[in-house]
């Protein structure tokens, strides 16, 4: 099926386009009413995830509001985990749990492989669902987690303000790390390549915690197995190549290494300056970003003057996706988010012609 919109993976791509494309992290999710209702009727946020009708819902209400030029699947970075059995939960208020952790070497060795078919197949099924209800209006992104960023979560059993306990296994079992980041990242490449089978037509791998790593453990423990991960990937998929996109949050000291892992775009976080990371890989990658997130919540005009001052940063030419920095916050007004992307489409076809 052609696409009736393809300027996210021309983009990508680095190929021309007639203004610059934009989607947003968490683009479907708690700022719309319209999701607040779907989880309500769901009953919880993983059950929520877990039922392919209603997570291609969710995945399509923000396309109903706004010309956003990509969907991206509705689901969490931590479905990987909760397959290997440590008993993923949701706590109001309090994000993401596990009933099970790591702690020893033997914890790491008797996790079990993930047999995506039987395990993740809500996933899939929703992926393919959405597919099938975009109807080729825009393409479909799927994603899951780094290994590092799974791996935090499994260590500390949910968020953590210092990631104490991650990092102290890290320092102290290194070979224990390594097996446990060789497991997921696996899991992970099997994950990724299961959704572009479904109908994934780019894939973005979200290395949110890679940022509080030194740099010579971030390319040991996180970037090394993101590379292992695009090399393992499809590259190809219904006539049309398959992008791979790697954001590390707080990576902007990386953009070479991370150039080099073969990914096509790196995604940009909004402390680095989407002009001087042009000029150091915009040639060999794509970028994609970084409006602060919390500009959402300022008023149409120091929206519409942020969008236009990354757009000159980037200046002229292909190769650029607009993106916040980090996901959308819950309270955001949805009318602002209307503001965003009419000032992207409007102010960007001047560096297109």
């Amino acid at each position: 099926m052609s696409l009736k919109n393809d300027r996210f993976l021309k983009a990508l791509a680095r190929e021309k386009v007639d203004v610059t494309p934009v989607w947003m992290m968490r683009q479907a999710g708690r700022y719309l009413p319209e999701y607040r209702a779907i989880r309500k009727q769901a009953g919880d946020f993983l059950s929520l995830c877990q039922n392919p009708e209603l997570a291609c819902e969710v995945t399509l209400q923000p396309l109903r509001r706004y010309a956003f030029d990509a969907a991206i699947l509705f689901s969490d970075i931590l479905t990987i985990p909760d397959a290997m059995g440590q008993g993923l939960y949701f706590a109001e208020g309090e994000g993401p749990k596990f009933r099970k952790v790591i702690r020893s070497a033997a914890d790491v060795e008797s996790l079990p492989d993930v047999n995506i078919a039987d395990e993740l197949s809500y996933v899939t099924d929703a992926v393919a669902l959405i597919r099938k209800e975009l109807n080729g209006s825009v393409p479909l992104i799927g994603f899951s987690g780094s290994p590092w960023t799974l791996a935090t979560y499994m260590i500390e059993g949910g968020g953590s303000k210092d990631f104490r306990l991650a990092k102290q296994f890290l320092y102290d079992h290194p070979e224990a790390m390594h097996l446990l980041l060789d497991k997921l990242a696996r899991a992970v490449t099997d994950y990724l390549n299961a959704q572009i089978r479904a109908g994934a037509q780019a894939v973005q791998i979200f290395d949110t915690w890679g940022g509080i790593l030194s740099s010579a453990a971030y390319r040991e423990f996180s970037l090394d197995y993101m590379s292992k991960i695009i090399g393992g990937l499809i590259t190809e998929n219904e006539g049309r190549k398959v992008p791979a996109i790697v954001f590390t949050k707080n990576g902007g000291q990386w953009l070479q290494a991370i150039a080099g892992s073969a990914c096509q775009a790196i995604g940009l976080d909004w402390t680095t300056d989407i002009g001087r990371a042009r000029s150091h890989v915009g040639e060999r990658v794509a970028l994609q970003g970084n409006m602060d997130p919390t500009l959402l919540y300022a008023g149409a005009d120091a929206i519409r003057r942020e969008v236009a001052a990354i757009l000159k940063s980037f200046g002229a030419g292909p190769g650029h996706v607009f993106n916040l920095g980090h996901g959308i916050t819950p309270e955001v007004d949805p009318e602002h988010v209307a503001v965003f992307v009419e000032a992207v489409h409007e102010l960007s076809s001047q560096y297109h012609t």
